[in-house]
C-alpha cells in the first residue's frame, strides 16, 4: 500500500516545506555537529545522549505535534531491559528519543550510517548497527547488543526489522526475544501511535497530530533459554498489539492523507 497526499489539505505540503522540514534541517545539523564535538570528550556518551534528547524534542516541536507517554511507570521498573516498540515512520526514532528518560543504546539498520549527521551521531554514541540481510553480521550485532545490556546499558529494538506500510503491524524477527533472553533481562513492549498519520510511508510532508507512546508490563525472561525465542517474540508481538490503536486507513483520512494501493 502506497501513500499519497490528499489534494484538498494542500497547506499540510506548504507548511512542511516551508516551515517543519527547514527547522528539523537547522536542529539535526546543529545538534549533530554539537554531538560530534562533544563526543570527543564524552566517554561514557551522557552528554552525547542528552543532546539527542533535546534533537528529538525538537524535532517533535518543529514538527507541530505533540507527545504524550501512557504507562511511563513502566520504564523505571528494571535499571536495565530490552524496549521494543512497533516501527511506523522515520519519526518514530526521534519519539523514543524524546519520550525515553535515560540512556539507551539502538539496534539500527546499517543504511543509516552513511546518512550526514544522523549517521555520524549513530557512530560515535556506539549505537549497534544491523544488517537483517546478512545473517553473520546480524548475529555479530546480537552479540555487540548482549555484551551492552550486561555491562548495564538499555536496549531499543524495532522488532518488525522496518517501517510499516499501511500502519498495521508486521511479522516480527527474533532480535528484540533474543537479546532479551541472553542477557536474562525484561523486555518492554510499547506501542506509538499518530506518528503513522504524521510522516506515512513514501510521504514528504508532514501532517501534525497527537503522538502517543504507550509502555506495557515487562515480560520477565528469567530462567528462559534461547528455544523460547519464538515464543517470547510471539508474545512481545500480542503484547505490542494490544497496545496499539485503531489505526490505517482511517486514521489516514483523519490526517488529510489518502491510501493507494500499489506494490512497495
Amino acid at each position: 500500500m502506497r501513500v499519497r497526499p490528499n489534494p484538498l489539505p494542500w497547506i499540510y505540503r506548504w507548511r512542511s516545506n516551508l516551515l517543519h522540514v527547514p527547522l528539523m534541517t537547522v536542529v539535526t545539523v546543529a545538534c549533530g555537529s554539537l554531538s560530534l564535538l562533544v563526543s570527543l570528550v564524552d566517554k561514557k556518551g551522557n552528554a552525547q545522549h542528552r543532546i539527542a534528547r533535546f534533537w528529538a524534542r525538537g524535532c517533535v516541536w518543529a514538527s507541530g505535534s505533540k507527545l504524550r507517554v501512557v504507562g511511563a511507570e513502566n520504564l523505571h521498573k528494571h535499571p536495565v531491559a530490552v524496549y521494543a516498540s512497533n516501527h511506523t515512520s522515520y519519526m518514530d526514532t526521534p519519539v523514543i528519543f524524546a519520550a525515553l528518560p535515560f540512556q539507551f543504546r539502538i539496534l539500527a539498520r546499517t543504511v543509516l550510517w552513511p546518512i550526514p549527521f544522523i549517521g555520524w551521531y549513530l557512530n560515535r554514541s556506539r549505537q549497534i548497527p544491523i544488517d537483517t540481510n546478512n545473517p553473520r553480521a546480524t548475529l555479530s550485532s546480537l552479540g555487540a547488543g548482549v555484551k551492552a545490556l550486561r555491562s548495564g546499558m538499555a536496549l531499543f529494538v524495532f522488532p518488525e526489522g522496518g517501517r510499516t506500510a499501511d500502519g498495521k503491524l508486521r511479522p516480527f524477527l527474533s532480535g528484540a526475544a533474543y537479546l532479551a533472553i541472553r542477557a536474562q533481562v525484561p523486555l518492554v513492549p510499547m506501542a506509538l501511535s499518530g506518528v503513522y498519520e504524521l510522516l506515512p510511508i513514501h510521504t514528504r510532508h508532514l501532517y501534525p497530530s497527537e503522538l502517543t507512546l504507550t509502555v506495557g508490563e515487562p515480560i520477565q525472561t528469567a530462567g528462559m533459554t534461547v528455544r523460547q525465542t519464538d515464543e517470547l517474540t510471539a508474545q512481545l508481538r500480542k503484547a505490542i498489539e494490544s497496545l496499539c490503536p485503531a489505526r490505517g486507513a482511517e486514521g489516514l483520512r483523519r490526517a488529510g492523507v489518502e491510501a493507494e494501493g500499489t506494490k512497495v
